[in-house]
């Protein structure tokens, strides 16, 4: 079989590109070895919701135009969403089918997949950048008898053990599972590294609408001094829901929420943390106080927002106990279970064309993949800072069909 492009991967991104694909009159296929939207139907916990107001789900020619759109979708209805768009587009999906092998030819690639092979001359790959939780090695020092659980394992606290949890990691995962199981009466331990602090309402107004109205999400890879560094950012504390409520660490402890540092290791059934707890938290407290600056130098100069809304103002600093622990001993029975919410790595097996670095991260230069002809979509900052979101996958895939439609233009015009 052949085509132009095979894209690999049926969530957000692909189709998004598959749209912009289909308007530049370019063939292609994509391919989804499940269901459209998969992941949000069977790799999230019960109880999440986007983490991005409704009015930011955006694709193209297509957005949210229900009647909340200041509210946070379920992670059902952002399947129904998604799924919704595939149809309205006649996206060409093939579901269930599974890819697995990309490789080159000289002359294209040769997608090869469980139902027949595909010849094409580019591909886009639009796998996602969540497919395999990323568990600290030193997982395997936890003592047997402790169950432990990664964020796609975990569903909700009735299927916990009684006893106290302890959650590792301390991004927008962990702090929204710490505060559900905290919900259901568990003791929780909150263990702290690297974090953004961010609140759900500033001046008013959600946080990601500053953020977009201010340019910062907007910010491009090529703008930024370390964009390896600005990749491996964590996400934001932030969570979906209908108080808007923030979900800082300072809405946890509040709340009873035990916080611990960086997980470092274990040894002899006893967990040991880093003393850089509270160096960490004054310096995400330090970076939300950068942002707010941005924020409101960019409110001054607007005549829209200028005096229409409340003052700045600054969060209280996180507040961390005199004396943290540094271990703790998880043979006692105390704690029953540990999920590992420190994020999430792409899988890459099925690629076999030289592109992936050491860490297994391929390499690209804004989605332009260092092989002719395949590009990368749907990954943390891949063009601007708010790739990762729905809303950047829109514009990153009518930019990145622009490089493609090129390259083909190029590779015809060599051909005659």
């Amino acid at each position: 079989m052949r085509t132009t492009t095979v894209v690999v991967g049926a969530g957000h991104c692909g189709l998004a590109i598959s749209r912009c694909l289909s308007q530049s009159s370019i063939d292609h296929v994509v391919l989804e070895r499940h269901e459209v939207a998969n992941a949000w139907r069977r790799e999230r916990w019960d109880s999440l919701r986007l983490l991005t107001p409704n009015w930011q789900c955006r694709l193209p020619g297509h957005a949210y135009d229900g009647e909340d759109p200041d509210g946070f979708m379920s992670a059902t209805q952002v399947a129904d969403f998604i799924t919704g768009y595939a149809k309205m587009i006649a996206a060409p999906v093939m579901t269930g089918t599974t890819v697995t092998s990309v490789r080159g030819t000289g002359d294209g690639y040769v997608v090869s997949t469980d139902h027949g092979e595909w010849r094409c001359a580019t591909v886009v790959l639009a796998s996602g950048a969540f497919n395999v939780p990323r568990v600290p090695a030193l997982a395997a020092d936890v003592p047997p008898e402790v169950t432990r659980l990664t964020p796609m394992e975990y569903h909700n606290p009735s299927e916990l053990d009684d006893g106290a949890v302890m959650v590792v990691g301390a991004s927008a995962t962990g702090v929204q599972i710490a505060a559900e199981i905290l919900r259901s009466g568990r003791e929780v331990i909150l263990a702290v590294g690297e974090h953004v602090r961010g609140p759900r309402l500033y001046r008013g107004k959600d946080i990601h609408w500053w953020m977009e109205a201010a340019g910062v999400l907007d910010e491009r890879y090529d703008e930024v001094d370390d964009i390896v560094r600005a990749r491996r950012v964590p996400s934001m504390q932030l969570a979906g829901s209908d108080e808007r409520a923030s979900f800082d660490l300072n809405a946890l402890t509040g709340a009873g929420v035990k916080l611990v540092g960086r997980l470092a290791g274990i040894s002899d059934g006893r967990a040991q943390f880093s003393g850089s707890l509270r160096n960490k938290c004054e310096l995400a407290d330090l970076k939300l106080g950068r942002l707010l600056d941005t924020i409101d130098e960019w409110a001054l100069s607007s005549e829209e927002v200028n005096g229409s809304t409340p003052p700045p103002h600054r969060f209280e600093p996180t507040v961390v106990d005199s004396d943290p622990p540094l271990s703790l001993d998880l043979r006692g029975g105390a704690i029953k279970t540990i999920v590992w919410a420190t994020g999430f790595r792409p899988d890459y097996s099925w690629l076999d064309v030289p592109v992936l670095d050491a860490k297994g991260m391929i390499r690209h230069d804004g989605g332009v993949v260092e092989s002719p002809g395949m590009y990368l979509i749907g990954t943390p900052f891949l063009r601007r800072r708010k790739s990762s979101f729905m809303d950047g996958g829109r514009v990153d895939a009518e930019e990145l069909t622009r490089e493609l439609r090129s390259y083909l233009d190029r590779r015809a015009s060599r051909s005659l």
